[in-house]
């Protein structure tokens, strides 16, 4: 995932593979992936968008990802970091 917002990809297919591996209960025919207000999956179904918008949205200096499980009332909100080729640098050059 931080890789696919790093490199500015609004690929909804790194996201859906993420919640498949995260162990979430979930079924792929109700899932809604937006990238900020851009809806990229409805109801597991891809949304044609405007790859440009999208792409910018991923430029901001917050970016938000949002997936609505269609499952239930529960809801959760995750932090992310960066990770940028400065941040694969410094921790690539230390040893313990």
């Amino acid at each position: 995932m931080k890789a696919a917002i790093y490199g500015n990809d609004p690929n909804w297919g790194r996201v859906t593979a993420a919640l498949g591996r995260s162990g979430a209960q979930l079924e792929e025919s109700k899932l809604d992936v937006y990238v900020g207000k851009i809806q990229v999956l409805k109801q597991g179904i891809h949304v044609p968008l405007d790859k440009v918008k999208a792409t910018s949205m991923l430029k901001q200096k917050e970016v938000s990802i949002t997936v609505v499980l269609n499952m239930g009332a529960a809801d959760a909100t995750a932090w992310g970091c960066d990770l940028t080729e400065q941040y694969v640098k410094i921790n690539a050059e230390y040893t313990t």
